[in-house]
């Protein structure tokens, strides 16, 4: 039932407009009943999935490197959980398959399917890059508790700095690559990793330091793919 509560909006907003603002008749009501029940199903499957095992072993984890009180092995695991979690992000995936098939139409890159994977996989394994050092970035100023407000000004201050220099190209992609990364893979580890750090460590609050992660990790991508359209 929540999720139909959640997808109500949705499909109200779909069917208004389809029916008194197009008013044209839905084709296929079958087929699409048929997916509005399997997305009703995927999304609550989806849900009990986050709550049984991505959130309760992204703490864990968190807790556990804490007791260990090794930074080194705390911050290599942040890099390795950022990146691991975007490679296999499918929003990434997809709009990084978009973005070379678009750059070979316009002739940027050779239109042929070696030259166009070339493409996609270095505009993905930049943005993993980017969000495990966004990661590690993130659990340093746990650790250490900096203002996180400063550090995403001067982020900011950074992309509108490279967007200056950068081909007109890439600028759309770039932005575009700081929202594809905060979806259904990254987000619930990044945020359990922070909540259950800032859990561990005394004198830090769950709710103002555990989160702040995803900011690091939709900043950061900006910034590393404006420059890998700068140099590459």
């Amino acid at each position: 039932m929540g999720s139909v509560r959640d997808l109500a909006p949705i499909i109200l907003v779909i069917g208004f407009f389809q029916l008194f603002v197009l008013q044209q008749p839905l084709e296929n009501v079958g087929s699409l009943l048929s997916g509005v029940f399997f997305v009703i199903i995927g999304l609550t499957f989806f849900i009990y999935g986050l709550e049984m095992g991505l959130f309760p072993i992204g703490e864990s984890m968190a807790h556990a490197f804490a007791k260990k009180g090794s930074v080194f092995w705390l911050l290599t695991f942040a890099f390795a959980l950022g990146f691991g979690t975007t490679v296999a992000e499918p929003a990434l995936i997809a709009v990084a398959d978009e973005a070379a098939k678009v750059a070979a139409r316009a002739g940027h890159i050779d239109n042929h399917a070696e030259a166009m994977d070339s493409y996609s996989t270095g505009l993905r394994f930049t943005v993993a890059l980017s969000v495990g050092f966004a990661i590690v970035i993130g659990v340093l100023r746990i650790l250490k508790n900096w203002p996180i407000h400063f550090m995403i000004m001067i982020g900011y201050v950074m992309v509108i700095i490279m967007t200056g220099f950068a081909p007109d190209e890439i600028i759309g992609i770039a932005y575009d690559s700081g929202g594809v990364t905060t979806s259904t893979i990254t987000v619930p580890l990044v945020t359990a990793l922070g909540i259950g750090l800032a859990s561990s460590i005394s004198g830090r609050n769950p709710m103002l330091d555990g989160f702040g992660l995803i900011a690091f990790a939709s900043l950061t991508p900006i910034i590393f793919v404006l420059a890998y359209g700068m140099v590459v």
